[in-house]
């Protein structure tokens, strides 16, 4: 390979000591160019200045397993905008995260400056068994954090597959209800309601997996989540 390289090699050099040689010769008998025109600075982006809608949960809202644009914070903004009100999502969705988890990142969602955070998250934490006593201080420390920052919180419920022991499904649907009542937030009881239930789930609404809505059951979603924005909505 280095035998036939190298002649390959010596003309590359060739070619461009030749080229070197004669942008010289170049240089010496040419007139100076005039100087190229300035480039136009290109105008920067659009700032969106509507108040903040921070979804802050876990696969469920991050749009596990669908197209970009068809999660449920997607068809949310949708129906904020076909109904006049002035507000951004975003969508701070998390796949596999836990209540711990969403303590640890609460400032990148309060840094948003949210009017009001929707709080989905504890489902994952019920399915590695955590204990809920932990469950709900977290839950609990994100309201808190969250309220303290000026914002509104609708926080959003989930259940257990059946399978999970009469004793743990229990307190763990207590979770929700509970901390509603004590931060006197508003309630979403069941975010998969219409789509699924303890007894079973709807047909096309929940992915094969057996947890994530499809994108048939994303805009039921919104609808729900939609409803119990309402209320804290302003029209500009």
């Amino acid at each position: 390979m280095t035998g036939r390289l190298c002649p390959a090699l010596c003309l590359v050099l060739a070619f461009t000591v030749g080229c070197s040689h004669e942008a010289v010769n170049s240089s010496r008998n040419s007139k100076p160019e005039a100087a190229a025109a300035p480039v136009a600075a290109s105008k920067p982006a659009k700032v969106d200045t509507r108040p903040a809608i921070v979804v802050f949960g876990d696969s469920l809202s991050a749009g596990f397993g669908l197209d970009p644009g068809l999660s449920y914070p997607d068809h949310l903004q949708e129906l904020l905008d076909a109904q006049g009100y002035h507000y951004r999502v975003v969508n701070q969705g998390l796949s596999g995260d836990t209540s711990s988890g969403g303590l640890a990142r609460i400032d990148e969602c309060l840094a948003e400056r949210p009017r009001i955070v929707v709080v989905e998250l504890g489902g994952n934490d019920g399915l590695r068994g955590i204990p809920t006593t932990i469950t709900r201080a977290n839950l609990g420390a994100i309201i808190q954090k969250s309220q303290a920052a000026g914002a509104q919180v609708v926080l959003a419920g989930i259940t257990l597959p059946r399978n999970y022991g009469p004793d743990y499904i229990k307190d763990f649907d207590r979770i929700y209800p509970e901390l509603a009542q004590k931060y006197h937030v508003p309630l979403i009881p069941f975010l998969l309601q219409g789509l699924a239930s303890p007894s079973g789930m709807v047909p096309g609404m929940i992915q094969a997996d057996g947890i994530h809505p499809t994108a048939k059951g994303t805009p039921i979603i919104a609808k729900t989540v939609m409803a119990k924005l309402e209320p804290l909505l302003k029209r500009s």
